[in-house]
C-alpha cells in the first residue's frame, strides 16, 4: 500500500510513460521549428512584453467554475465569446467549465482515492475540445500578427486542455503531441515574461510529473533526449501559481493537493494546501470530496464526517454532478468506519 500511488495510478500512469516517449519523437523538431519562425521574423515584429489582462467579466467566470456552478460559468463565457469572438480566453473559460463537468460525473474511488481515473469518449467532450481548439486557433492566429507572452500563455493553456481529455483516454500520441505543444507555448511565454505566473501551473506540473516516472521510463527519457523534470521545482512553480496566478491559482491549488497525495501519500502537506479551497468555495463538491479524503487518511473522521456531509446539503446545479458526489461521499465514510 505504501506505493500505491506510483503502481495503482492505472491507465493515467500509461498514458503518461507512453506519452512521455512518444514526446521524444517530437519535440525536437516542434521545438527547432518555432525557433527558427522565430529567428526569421523581421526586427518589427519583435516580442512585446505584456501584462496578463484578465477583466472583471473574465474573473467572474472563473470563480463561478470552482464556486460549484459551471453552468453559469459557461453560460458566461458564451457571452464572451460572442462579445469578442477574437479573443481565446472566452473558450478557455468555456473549455475549463466543461471539464469540471465531466470530472464531477466521471469521479470514482480506487485505491481509496476519489479521482477521475479514465475515460471513454463521450458525446459531452466535442463541445469542450472545440472551445480548447478554437482557444488554439485565435491564439496562433494573434502570435501570427505580434507576439506577446499573453498569446503564447492562451495557446498553451489551449493545447493543455486538449491534452488533458486525451490522457485519461489512453491516447498517447495525442497526448504528446499537445502536451509537447503546450510546453513549448508556455516556455516561450515565461521567457517574454518571468512573472506570468498562470504559465507555472502547466509547467509545474510538467515537471512534477516527469519526475515521479518509473525508473525504465525515466531511462527513456534520458536515452531520447526528452527534458527532465525535478519534483522540487514543480512543487514550486505550483505554488507559485497557486498564490500568483489570476486565472489558473485555484486549479494549480488543487492539482498540487492531489498529486501530493496520490504520488507522495502526504496526506497532512496535501490537507493544508487543500483546505483554502473549501474555505473559498464551501459550494463546490469536488474539493469537500479532497478534504474529506485527505482527513480520512490521517485519521480525523468526525471532520470528514462534517466535511463530507455538507455535500447532501448542497444545492448542486447538475444532477448527475450531484448524485455522484454524495454516493463518493458514502463510499469513503463506509471504506474507513
Amino acid at each position: 500500500m505504501a506505493r500505491r500511488g506510483l503502481i495503482g495510478f492505472g491507465e493515467i500512469g500509461r498514458t503518461l510513460a507512453g506519452a512521455v516517449v512518444f514526446s521524444a519523437l517530437l519535440a525536437t523538431p516542434a521545438i527547432r521549428a518555432a525557433a527558427r519562425a522565430r529567428n526569421s521574423r523581421q526586427a518589427a515584429a519583435q516580442a512585446e512584453p505584456e501584462k496578463l489582462a484578465v477583466s472583471p467579466e473574465v474573473a467572474r467566470a472563473v470563480d463561478q467554475i470552482y464556486a460549484g456552478d459551471p453552468d453559469g460559468a459557461i453560460a458566461a463565457a458564451k457571452t464572451l465569446e460572442k462579445e469578442n469572438p477574437q479573443e481565446p480566453v472566452g473558450y478557455l473559460v468555456e473549455a475549463e467549465a466543461r471539464w469540471w463537468k465531466l470530472y464531477c460525473k466521471q469521479s470514482e474511488i480506487r485505491y481509496g482515492m476519489v479521482d477521475v481515473w479514465e475515460l471513454a469518449k463521450r458525446p459531452d467532450e466535442k463541445p469542450y475540445l472545440d472551445a480548447a481548439r478554437k482557444a488554439v486557433e485565435l491564439a496562433q492566429s494573434e502570435l501570427a500578427k505580434r507576439e506577446t507572452a499573453q498569446g503564447h500563455l492562451w495557446a498553451g493553456m489551449g493545447y493543455a486542455l486538449e491534452a488533458r481529455l486525451y490522457g485519461l483516454r489512453g491516447e498517447r500520441m495525442a497526448t504528446a503531441r499537445n502536451g509537447v505543444a503546450a510546453r513549448t507555448q508556455l516556455l516561450r511565454a515565461i521567457e517574454l515574461d518571468p512573472q506570468l505566473a498562470d504559465a507555472d501551473t502547466g509547467l509545474g506540473l510538467y515537471n512534477y510529473y516527469v519526475a515521479t516516472l518509473s525508473p525504465i521510463v525515466k531511462l527513456l527519457r534520458f536515452f531520447l533526449g526528452i527534458p527532465g523534470g525535478s519534483k522540487r521545482d514543480g512543487v514550486a512553480q505550483l505554488r507559485t501559481a497557486m498564490e500568483r496566478g489570476p486565472l489558473t491559482g485555484v486549479e494549480a491549488r488543487f492539482y498540487l493537493a492531489r498529486n501530493l497525495r496520490t504520488y507522495d501519500h502526504d496526506y497532512a502537506q496535501a490537507l493544508e494546501v487543500a483546505e483554502p479551497l473549501v474555505r473559498r468555495f464551501p459550494d463546490n463538491p469536488v474539493f469537500l470530496l479532497l478534504v474529506g479524503n485527505l482527513q480520512l487518511e490521517l485519521g480525523r473522521r468526525a471532520e470528514a464526517e462534517q466535511t463530507l456531509g455538507r455535500i447532501a446539503q448542497l444545492k448542486i446545479p447538475d444532477a448527475a454532478c450531484a448524485a455522484r458526489s454524495e454516493m463518493l461521499a458514502q463510499e469513503l465514510l463506509a471504506a474507513k468506519p
